[in-house]
């Protein structure tokens, strides 16, 4: 039997291979994603969530029914539900950037299109079209409601039982509209979405940039946004491109040009058109967030650290992903107090519970600090959500390592 600072040491090489087991499958949302990034297929992901179904427990293929999980109900077949409305902050004014539209259903989200230059959305439910595009937090197997995603298949009515439609942009609270009672012969225009400013901070989702860009330089970013959507790229590089050669300090254009770079894996000129965005606007803190995930793709670590130490002094409510990467870095540097710490406060802000990862990374910190009994509780709250596969059988194995050593403490207790 090991002793406790052998295991330790093992516990230590058994979360690396764990959290690197998406890369070497290449599951989640790889691509432009990186590190629990966002966009399908293509490279790894360092922050995805494999084998997790949302916790319906449903089967795939099935509808979720909140008093019976998995059951199929007759007559409730996938129709096409068709939705739009605008989006506007309390004061009156409308977005000039595009706000991610949300579906959330028994606290899980998922996103569903973008608002265009003035506010507006309109889409299909469940077509998929903006997965590509969703922000680090998301993983392709939550929000699924018990079945495979079905692009422009339809949804079932069933499905938007505990369901409501949001607007998601840091440092702002949405107001929601309920989804249960829809139906597919509705009208699909649901209203007006506001977005509430939440605390002051320095660090903003938006950049001041964009109201001084000329029509031209606007004009191409639009079409570059418009054919992101209809996934036309090298397009979009064009426009994007024409858009920061006419106007240079174009934040947003320099963005959405470094994602598109990340989309083709060409990691190193999305890293320089982030590094522009933030020459250009350096309290803009998107292109902060993507640099310490490419960072984390390489294991980067000290520079993980750093950049996700500077997006939480410019917005430290906003970003629970900042919190989950800072804590993985300072983890793997053996800064455990840093990263027990970071790992708390992403747990606490995720209050959508989008990443069930961090309570994983939270209990390996705890058994390298020899807090097993924590550490075990942490680890089995982590099987409930990766039940089955290759990483739950890990996990498996670790817990019952930590359980050894939990008893085996207790029985050396005087």
């Amino acid at each position: 039997m090991h002793t406790p600072s052998t295991m330790i040491r093992i516990l230590a090489g058994m979360a690396l291979t764990v959290l690197l087991l998406p890369a070497q499958q290449g599951g989640g949302r790889g691509g432009a994603a990186g590190a629990g990034g966002n966009a399908t297929g293509g490279s790894a992901n360092t922050g995805g969530f494999p084998g997790s179904n949302g916790g319906t427990n449903s089967r795939p293929g099935s509808i979720y029914n909140p008093t019976n999980p998995g059951a199929t109900l007759p007559g409730d077949t996938p129709r096409p539900i068709f939705l739009s409305g605008k989006v506007m902050f309390s004061d009156g004014t409308a977005p000039t950037e595009p706000i991610m539209i949300e579906r959330v259903c028994n606290g899980t989200p998922r996103p569903e299109g973008h608002t265009d230059s003035k506010g507006r959305f309109s889409f299909q439910l469940g077509e998929n079209r903006t997965e590509a595009l969703a922000d680090a937090s998301y993983d392709p197997s939550f929000g699924r409601i018990g079945r495979p995603n079905n692009a422009g298949g339809g949804i079932r009515e069933s499905e938007l039982w505990g369901c409501d439609l949001r607007a998601s942009l840091a440092g702002f609270r949405s107001d929601t509209i309920s989804l249960a009672s829809r139906r597919s012969m509705d009208n699909p225009e649901v209203g007006t979405i506001i977005l509430h400013r939440n605390a002051n901070v320095e660090g903003l989702t938006t950049s001041a940039t964009n109201a001084l860009a000329p029509k031209a330089a606007r004009n191409s970013y639009e079409k570059g946004m418009e054919a992101i959507k209809k996934t036309k790229l090298d397009e979009a590089q064009k426009d994007f491109e024409k858009a920061v050669e006419l106007y240079p300090k174009y934040a947003y254009a320099w963005f959405e040009l470094g994602k598109l770079q990340e989309q083709r894996d060409h990691a190193e000129e999305a890293r320089k058109a982030y590094e522009q965005a933030l020459a250009a606007d350096s309290k803009y803190i998107n292109p902060y967030e993507r640099l310490y995930i490419l960072a984390a793709k390489d294991s980067k670590w000290q520079e993980v650290a750093d950049g996700t130490d500077r997006v939480l002094r410019l917005n430290p409510y906003d970003f629970p992903s900042a919190y989950y990467f800072n804590g993985l870095a300072n983890l793997q540097l053996k800064h455990l107090d840093a990263a027990e710490k970071s790992l708390r406060e992403a747990i606490k802000l995720d209050t959508a519970h989008r990443n069930p990862r961090s309570g994983y990374i939270l209990g390996v910190i705890l058994a390298q600090k020899q807090e097993f009994t924590a550490s075990a509780e942490l680890l089995r709250e982590y099987l409930k959500v990766v039940q089955d596969g290759k990483e739950a059988d890990f996990v498996r194995t670790q817990l019952a390592d930590v359980e050894k050593f939990a008893q085996a403490k207790a029985e050396v207790k005087p």
